[in-house]
């Protein structure tokens, strides 16, 4: 891995519908983008941590927490509409353009996952580097919100969302074991992010985080469980 060349690309809008100025609020004394610019900054394998914003505000409040952002996002990837993925892709273009590079990988360090560690972003890198893999995803345990005791609504009647042809009754223990993206981490090579269009290429490897480290603030529920780990790991202090 020596001379391996890295870009962490964190995304921050500043619309947001469910919590205006969402990436920016204060939580635990501190602007919410601050933890994520602070665990990137604090790997050991990110070359070069930059901030993907619309937003003069956010850049420049990006730029004082020591990361840079050396754009401003152009109209057509700045609406509530616009997808990660060519956001990122803008990113890596613009950076290699920029600084004639190649960057070899890739991640996606969202805002609203305030708990990942930079310990969490290098073992991922790690991950992704040493096994010559083309992604790896950060996951977390569905625990009891298993997709066998999903239901869809049907002319006002309940429906297994898994048809199974009984309905399964048995503990969360006993059901197998079923992950979902918690949002924390995206470790892509770049090449499959550019010419695969792509996140998650065909040899992806999980990152398994804790539930309590997997807080995706989306919602006022998620920012107030958000402030409350924050605020009692502090006391721990």
């Amino acid at each position: 891995m020596i001379n391996t060349k890295i870009l962490g690309v964190i995304p921050a809008r500043a619309g947001s519908k469910g919590i205006p100025n969402k990436n920016i609020i204060e939580i635990g004394d501190q602007p919410l983008i601050k933890y994520t610019i602070d665990a990137a900054l604090g790997s050991t394998m990110i070359t070069d941590c930059i901030v993907s914003t619309d937003s003069n505000n956010i850049a420049s409040l990006a730029e004082s927490l020591g990361s840079s952002a050396p754009f401003i996002r152009p109209k057509n990837l700045s609406d509530d509409k616009a997808l990660s993925l060519p956001v990122i892709q803008h990113a890596v273009n613009f950076m290699e353009k920029k600084h004639v590079i190649r960057y070899d990988a890739v991640i996606m360090l969202q805002p609203t996952t305030p708990l990942r560690t930079s310990e969490d972003i290098d073992k991922s890198l790690s991950t992704l580097m040493s096994e010559k893999l083309d992604s790896v995803i950060s996951v977390v345990e569905v625990e009891g919100n298993h997709p066998l005791r999903m239901k869809r609504i049907v002319n006002n009647r309940l429906v297994n969302y898994i048809d199974q042809g009984h309905e399964d009754m048995r503990p969360r223990q006993e059901l197998p074991q079923v992950y979902i993206r918690n949002g924390a981490i995206y470790a892509t090579l770049r090449d499959v992010l550019i010419d695969g269009d792509s996140f998650v290429g065909e040899n992806s490897y999980p990152y398994v985080m804790s539930k309590e480290k997997s807080i995706n603030i989306d919602t006022l529920s998620d920012l107030y469980l958000a402030k409350t780990y924050i605020n009692n790991a502090k006391n721990k202090l």
